[in-house]
């Protein structure tokens, strides 16, 4: 398994002294996130305020980055450093522009997910936790990413391509390589092997209609300001 150093090293890219600023949008961004918390707990921000800053800079988390959201919350760095170290999700080192994640756990490994690292290493020329000479790939295994129903699969970037085989590994990679990774399908993620979501080989054998939610009692909120049809906007979904 692919594994991070939970210290930092300085490389010419990467230093204290490496400039880093958020964009005017994303400074937005970052207004609109602090505004979810009380003055007094800003750092409740630096989850979301790291991954706006890995986003800007390209998939990956200088320390300067860190540095800012810790002067952005009023924290001390080394509390922003312990997020970043403690959470997977945040890449300290740089990685390529598609970072595909392997699952290898139970579920993915019986249903061939060495396959799938193998075809993956020989494809692109890479070990685990290597990125092309390029820049354009970095391959990681790492533990369970729940779509255990659908393995073997891959998170790339964002998105989980699931139901693999060695020949669909390769035809996403090559998408990838002319720029036109597929898009996602209805429920937010894509088996490459047809199929809708977690569908069998039967297909849908139940909730043909779309189920009765349950009643809201509307007087819940004649007191507040939340309008329920715009939370997900309030919580920028």
């Amino acid at each position: 398994m692919g594994t991070a150093a939970s210290f930092h090293i300085n490389t010419p890219d990467n230093t204290p002294e490496t400039y880093f600023d958020f964009t005017d949008e994303n400074y937005k961004r970052v207004k609109k996130i602090l505004s979810k918390y009380p003055a007094n707990y800003k750092q409740s921000g630096i989850i979301p305020l790291l991954d706006l800053a890995q986003r800007q800079h390209g998939g990956w988390l200088p320390v300067a980055a860190m540095d800012k959201v810790a002067q952005i919350v009023g924290a001390a760095p080394s509390r922003v450093y312990e997020v970043a170290s403690f959470y997977t999700m945040f890449n300290r080192t740089k990685v390529g522009k598609y970072f595909i994640q392997l699952c290898g756990t139970t579920p993915c490994m019986i249903c061939g997910s060495e396959d799938i690292k193998k075809t993956i290493e020989k494809h692109l020329g890479i070990k685990n936790g290597e990125t092309t000479k390029d820049g354009m790939f970095t391959l990681l295994e790492v533990e369970c990413l729940g779509a255990c129903a659908n393995a073997p699969m891959i998170q790339l970037n964002d998105d989980y391509y699931e139901c693999l085989t060695p020949k669909t590994t390769v035809d996403l990679l090559e998408a990838c390589k002319a720029g036109n990774p597929p898009a996602m399908g209805k429920w937010g993620s894509l088996p490459m092997n047809g199929q809708v979501s977690c569908e069998g080989p039967l297909g849908k054998t139940s909730l043909f209609e779309p189920p009765v939610p349950p009643k809201i009692d509307e007087s819940r909120f004649s007191e507040g300001k939340v309008d329920p049809a715009s939370v997900k906007a309030h919580m920028s979904y």
